[in-house]
Protein backbone atom coordinates (compact mmCIF):
# COMPACT_ATOMS: atom_id res chain seq x y z
CA UNK A 1 0.00 0.00 0.00
CA UNK A 2 2.61 2.33 0.57
CA UNK A 3 4.54 1.97 -2.89
CA UNK A 4 1.66 2.98 -4.99
CA UNK A 5 0.90 6.19 -2.52
CA UNK A 6 4.55 6.91 -3.21
CA UNK A 7 4.50 6.62 -6.88
CA UNK A 8 0.91 8.58 -6.48
CA UNK A 9 3.30 11.31 -4.59
CA UNK A 10 6.07 11.43 -6.86
CA UNK A 11 4.06 12.54 -9.57
CA UNK A 12 1.61 15.18 -7.81
CA UNK A 13 2.18 18.75 -8.50
CA UNK A 14 2.96 18.79 -4.76
CA UNK A 15 6.06 16.69 -5.04
CA UNK A 16 7.37 19.11 -8.02
CA UNK A 17 6.72 22.27 -5.14
CA UNK A 18 9.35 20.67 -3.58
CA UNK A 19 7.08 19.79 -0.48
CA UNK A 20 8.03 15.70 -0.97
CA UNK A 21 10.73 13.60 -1.73
CA UNK A 22 10.91 12.56 -5.68
CA UNK A 23 10.20 15.78 -6.90
CA UNK A 24 11.26 15.79 -10.71
CA UNK A 25 13.87 18.73 -11.70
CA UNK A 26 15.21 19.96 -14.61
CA UNK A 27 18.35 21.77 -14.54
CA UNK A 28 19.29 23.96 -17.40
CA UNK A 29 23.06 25.43 -17.75
CA UNK A 30 23.58 28.14 -20.29
CA UNK A 31 27.24 29.87 -21.13
CA UNK A 32 27.07 33.52 -20.64
CA UNK A 33 30.84 34.37 -20.45
CA UNK A 34 31.50 38.01 -21.17
CA UNK A 35 34.66 36.75 -23.13
CA UNK A 36 32.68 34.57 -25.30
CA UNK A 37 34.89 31.28 -24.31
CA UNK A 38 33.88 27.91 -24.72
CA UNK A 39 32.67 26.11 -21.29
CA UNK A 40 33.76 22.64 -20.84
CA UNK A 41 31.74 21.20 -18.23
CA UNK A 42 31.00 18.03 -16.48
CA UNK A 43 28.61 17.44 -13.85
CA UNK A 44 27.96 14.34 -11.60
CA UNK A 45 26.11 13.09 -8.10
CA UNK A 46 27.01 10.37 -6.37
CA UNK A 47 25.03 8.10 -8.77
CA UNK A 48 25.18 9.49 -12.17
CA UNK A 49 27.84 11.01 -14.08
CA UNK A 50 26.04 13.20 -16.86
CA UNK A 51 29.43 13.36 -19.23
CA UNK A 52 32.08 16.07 -20.49
CA UNK A 53 29.93 19.12 -22.60
CA UNK A 54 31.39 21.48 -24.45
CA UNK A 55 28.85 24.86 -24.55
CA UNK A 56 30.23 27.21 -27.50
CA UNK A 57 28.89 30.90 -26.34
CA UNK A 58 25.21 31.18 -25.36
CA UNK A 59 24.75 27.49 -25.67
CA UNK A 60 22.97 25.42 -23.21
CA UNK A 61 22.91 22.01 -21.74
CA UNK A 62 20.11 20.12 -19.63
CA UNK A 63 19.36 17.22 -17.30
CA UNK A 64 16.45 15.54 -15.74
CA UNK A 65 16.35 14.08 -12.40
CA UNK A 66 13.89 13.60 -8.99
CA UNK A 67 15.21 14.51 -5.94
CA UNK A 68 16.09 11.08 -3.45
CA UNK A 69 13.72 10.20 -0.44
CA UNK A 70 16.34 11.80 1.88
CA UNK A 71 16.14 15.08 -0.06
CA UNK A 72 19.79 15.29 -0.02
CA UNK A 73 20.43 15.07 -4.07
CA UNK A 74 23.22 16.55 -5.20
CA UNK A 75 24.71 17.52 -8.71
CA UNK A 76 28.20 19.14 -8.50
CA UNK A 77 29.65 20.44 -12.03
CA UNK A 78 33.24 21.81 -13.07
CA UNK A 79 33.64 24.33 -15.30
CA UNK A 80 37.06 24.92 -17.51
CA UNK A 81 37.48 27.91 -19.84
CA UNK A 82 40.25 29.89 -20.85
CA UNK A 83 42.38 27.86 -18.87
CA UNK A 84 40.52 27.89 -15.54
CA UNK A 85 38.50 25.36 -13.73
CA UNK A 86 35.71 26.10 -11.18
CA UNK A 87 33.57 23.94 -9.68
CA UNK A 88 29.80 24.51 -8.17
CA UNK A 89 26.81 22.76 -7.13
CA UNK A 90 24.44 23.26 -9.71
CA UNK A 91 21.79 21.15 -7.38
CA UNK A 92 21.62 20.61 -3.85
CA UNK A 93 18.30 20.05 -2.45
CA UNK A 94 18.97 22.22 0.74
CA UNK A 95 19.03 25.22 -1.54
CA UNK A 96 16.70 24.79 -4.66
CA UNK A 97 14.35 22.48 -3.45
CA UNK A 98 13.76 23.91 -0.03
CA UNK A 99 10.73 26.33 0.33
CA UNK A 100 12.49 28.07 3.60
CA UNK A 101 15.57 28.52 1.59
CA UNK A 102 16.73 32.29 0.08
CA UNK A 103 16.37 31.31 -3.65
CA UNK A 104 13.40 29.16 -2.97
CA UNK A 105 12.35 25.85 -5.09
CA UNK A 106 12.56 25.38 -8.67
CA UNK A 107 11.33 22.87 -10.76
CA UNK A 108 13.56 24.28 -14.08
CA UNK A 109 16.42 24.93 -12.22
CA UNK A 110 17.96 27.82 -14.89
CA UNK A 111 21.37 28.69 -14.50
CA UNK A 112 23.55 31.59 -16.34
CA UNK A 113 27.27 30.85 -16.08
CA UNK A 114 29.44 33.96 -16.11
CA UNK A 115 33.28 34.37 -15.22
CA UNK A 116 32.40 35.52 -11.45
CA UNK A 117 30.07 32.51 -10.50
CA UNK A 118 26.54 31.55 -11.61
CA UNK A 119 23.46 32.55 -11.33
CA UNK A 120 19.81 30.95 -10.71
CA UNK A 121 17.48 32.69 -13.09
CA UNK A 122 13.85 33.50 -11.77
CA UNK A 123 10.94 32.55 -13.00
CA UNK A 124 9.22 35.71 -11.87
CA UNK A 125 11.52 38.13 -13.68
CA UNK A 126 13.40 39.20 -11.19
CA UNK A 127 17.22 39.55 -10.74
CA UNK A 128 18.97 36.41 -10.73
CA UNK A 129 20.53 34.66 -7.73
CA UNK A 130 24.03 34.80 -8.12
CA UNK A 131 26.55 33.13 -6.15
CA UNK A 132 30.73 32.89 -5.56
CA UNK A 133 31.82 29.48 -6.98
CA UNK A 134 32.76 26.77 -4.61
CA UNK A 135 36.07 26.57 -5.85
Amino acid sequence: MLIPFLIILATSSVASAGLLPFSSKHVVITNKLITKDTIVLHCTNKGEDKGVVSLEPGASFDFRFRVNLRKTTTYTCTFTWAGKTSTFDIFRADRDDNSKSKVGVCSECIWLIFETGPCRDRRDGGQPYCFAWDS
